[in-house]
């Protein structure tokens, strides 16, 4: 049952909610395969992913492919729910992993008739479940969505976590506003994590001593997070800084920039984005409900743009060491045409090192 009135009907999959009930805000991903790292990316903390292939959980499911500890999202709306797995890795099926962790779902319902509908009317509160249809209807009613939130809280680690380099000599320090598992392997690449907190101060983080400081993707609405952003423009100018989607709109909104809330977000393996230093078209992996208002950033470049509605996705400061991209170069699940941004952080690191201030030679990043 969606909050305007729209219903649909299926069979109950993975966990029983309290009161056979499940709500959320409802929205939908069109990546083909990664069904678990979609899942269990705390971005979707709030939110009841509806997947738009039609066939789903055929290869099963492997621990190694989580992104995160546990899923976070609401719940899961399948067209249809494979019978059996297949895959040498799997140690457990999609149903399963819905049990293990508590997340409801649904399967056998028409998802191209309800993506259209979601296109068309934008994502929006939803509920499901076996409970009557009464009830539904006034939980989806009811259901806030995630303007305005403060999820990030929901998903962050409660301490900081070192993780071993496994190649490069940096000292990175990442904020955890619901990082990714692959994010980490990437970043681990390039020297040791110290991943911290969301409420985490700038001046904690600057006494570890970093190379660079990385601002991680995470659910909802950025409004909110005031605070944070308070502590990132403390790190500005002191530390290279590289964020990504939450993170990109964060460092944004911290040198001034406006968001807005796109219709029904970006959720997908398969973004076409321009790079407008090399002209070159990177098809990419995303997933964010909120977008930076384009021309409200006077201190930054634009350095990416969605080819499919135009909007921004990606920057460069200008007055200090710092850019972002709003979609997932780690790609996890999604194409690795992007991920030569985790050398351009390396790169950033290497060269505001050998500044005694801090800042880029020239004032520009």
């Amino acid at each position: 049952m969606l909050a305007d009135g729209e219903v649909f009907e299926g069979e109950a999959i993975g966990a029983t909610p309290s009161n056979g009930v499940a709500s959320g805000e409802v929205v939908f991903n069109t990546v083909l395969s990664g069904y678990q790292e979609v899942i269990t990316d705390p971005s979707y903390a709030g939110q009841i992913i509806t997947f738009t292939v039609s066939h789903l959980g055929n290869y099963g499911i492997s621990p190694d492919d989580n992104e995160s500890r546990r899923p976070f999202c609401r719940g899961v709306v399948v067209r249809d729910l494979a019978r059996r797995r297949s895959n040498w890795r799997a140690e457990d099926d999609l149903d399963g992993l819905l049990r293990t962790h508590g997340v409801p779902g649904i399967t056998g319902i028409d998802t191209r008739r309800l993506t259209r509908h979601l296109r068309d009317a934008g994502a929006m509160p939803g509920a499901f479940g076996t409970a009557d249809l009464a009830t539904l209807t006034e939980a989806a009613n009811v259901e806030p969505g995630t303007d305005g939130l403060d999820l990030v809280s929901t998903v962050t680690r409660d301490a900081p976590t070192t993780v071993a380099s496994t190649g490069g000599g940096r000292r990175i320090v990442a904020f955890d506003f619901g990082i990714k598992a692959t994010i980490i392997r990437h970043l681990a690449g390039l020297g040791e994590v110290t991943i911290v907190p969301a409420s985490t101060s700038a001046f904690d983080v600057l006494a570890m001593e970093p190379d660079g400081v990385f601002l991680s993707n995470g659910p909802g609405d950025p409004g909110p997070l005031a605070d944070v952003r308070t502590q990132i423009g403390a790190l500005l100018g002191e530390v290279p800084v590289f964020g990504i989607c939450l993170g990109h709109q964060l460092l944004a909104g911290t040198i001034g920039a406006e968001t807005y809330k796109l219709p029904f977000g970006h959720h997908g393996g398969n973004h076409p984005v321009r790079n407008l230093a090399t002209g070159a078209v990177e098809i990419t992996s995303q997933n964010h409900n909120y977008c930076v208002a384009e021309g409200s950033i006077p201190t930054a470049e634009l350095t990416h743009v969605n080819l499919n509605d135009q909007t921004v996705e990606g920057i460069r400061c200008l007055d200090v060491p710092a850019f972002s991209v709003q979609y997932h170069p780690e790609a996890g699940p999604g194409p690795h045409d992007s991920r030569y941004l985790f050398d351009e952080f390396e790169d950033l690191m290497a060269r505001v090192r050998g500044t005694a201030s801090g800042a880029m030679p020239g004032g520009v990043a």
